[in-house]
């Protein structure tokens, strides 16, 4: 035979090759990460539950879901093995400080603005403006005018026809 046509014969076997081999060593890793599980770690299951580790046995580990919940979970039920840091801040939120400066980001967009005066003043000075009408404005003129009739504009909108729109049917 030749060597040309056993070539992809042996990069296929070769492809194979690696691949198990790389499945293999993440499978030695994620059972090396829960065989170094110790009570009080905190642990994200396959499902995405965390908790705390309470008890590490042969095949199953006993964790704490919360006040008064033991649940007993087998170990390869064990997701990821978390960080303390990591647990504290999707669990209960704490955020550790790691900027240096200690610079803090304000709830409001306050800070973003040039002016050096309080905000109760700012305030009072915007209520002195007039208020901006957002209203639609009539097309006519309003009826409380003194040289327009008061039903002079009912009338006109009584005695014309609706127009029809390319939408609307005769037919009801």
């Amino acid at each position: 035979m030749n060597i040309v046509t056993l070539l992809p014969f042996i990069v296929l076997i070769g492809a194979m090759l690696l691949m198990t081999r790389s499945a293999k060593r993440k499978q030695q890793q994620a059972a090396q990460m829960r065989n170094d599980m110790q009570p009080g770690s905190g642990v994200r299951t396959i499902g995405g539950m965390y908790a705390t580790v309470k008890e590490v046995n042969d095949d199953t580990v006993l964790v704490d879901a919360g006040p008064g919940v033991d649940l007993l979970f087998a170990k390869n039920a064990i997701g990821a093995v978390l960080t303390d840091d990591e647990y504290n801040r999707i669990v209960h939120g704490v955020e550790h400080d790691l900027k240096a400066d200690g610079s803090i980001v304000p709830d409001d967009a306050s800070s973003l603005t040039e002016t050096d005066e309080p905000a109760a003043d700012a305030v009072t000075d915007a209520s002195d403006e007039q208020p901006v009408d957002l209203g639609k404005k009539d097309a006519e003129p309003a009826a409380d005018s003194e040289d327009v009739p008061a039903d002079a504009g009912a009338t006109k909108a009584d005695d014309a026809e609706p127009k029809k729109t390319d939408g609307e049917a005769d037919a009801k």
